[in-house]
């Protein structure tokens, strides 16, 4: 999924892409908003003094922009969750509701599917296939407190499933629209049989910021 336009964007939103994680690393409050000002502003610097098609710079603008806000802020949020109590075993909680989910949709919709969910983005997925997914979710869940999590309640088994295996969900569905826009099958070719890197994390990236912002406020939910 190239994005057209000058490769010393591509490098620059790259470069930058990598290193904005790493401000979640700070304890003051004010270092992502810096970090993503700073990123703002130098890509439309980089723009506006390199400019050499009117007409497409701010679609591209826009593209490069949000490359920065969909992957590396999204995806930071894991860092968040490792430190918080019991970090390891939420970020262990949100591979497996998400794997489960994934498992769940995968042979209920190839079994029992029937009804499209959103033909437009992705003929292949059903009503069916979605709702195995958060059945999947639940039994990942249910499983995670059995095994290792064991400070899970059973509100939690039913509420985190229910909040974060949609989004979950939703995540592949806007990576499939993001590839239809682009004209592509998969965003990459890194791991043979299965696309690109982003095929794998698109789920993730939803539900990272999900289960970060469910482990903090889940006393008053």
């Amino acid at each position: 999924m190239a994005l057209p336009g000058r490769r010393g964007a591509l490098l620059l939103t790259a470069g930058v892409g990598a290193l904005l994680p790493l401000l979640f690393l700070w304890r003051s409050a004010a270092f992502l908003p810096a970090g993503l000002t700073a990123a703002t502003l130098g890509l439309a610097l980089f723009y506006l003094f390199s400019v050499d098609d009117l007409k497409g710079s701010a679609p591209e603008f826009a593209l490069t922009l949000s490359g920065l806000l969909y992957v590396p802020l999204l995806l930071g949020h894991l860092i968040l969750v490792r430190e918080l109590p019991h970090g390891i075993q939420w970020i262990l909680l949100l591979f497996v509701l998400v794997m489960s989910g994934d498992s769940g949709a995968y042979y209920v919709g190839r079994i029992l599917g029937r009804r499209k969910l959103y033909p437009l983005v992705s003929p292949n997925k059903s009503v069916e296939g979605a709702l195995g997914g958060l059945a999947g979710s639940l039994l990942g869940v249910t499983l995670a407190r059995w095994s290792f999590f064991p400070e899970l309640t059973v509100t939690d088994c039913f509420l985190a499933p229910l909040l974060i295996g949609p989004l979950a969900q939703m995540g592949d569905l806007f990576e499939s629209l993001l590839k239809r826009s682009f004209g592509v099958k998969d965003s990459g070719s890194i791991i043979p049989g299965h696309g690109g890197i982003l095929d794998r994390l698109d789920s993730i990236l939803f539900a990272a910021p999900a289960i970060y912002y469910y482990a903090v406020f889940r006393g008053i939910i």
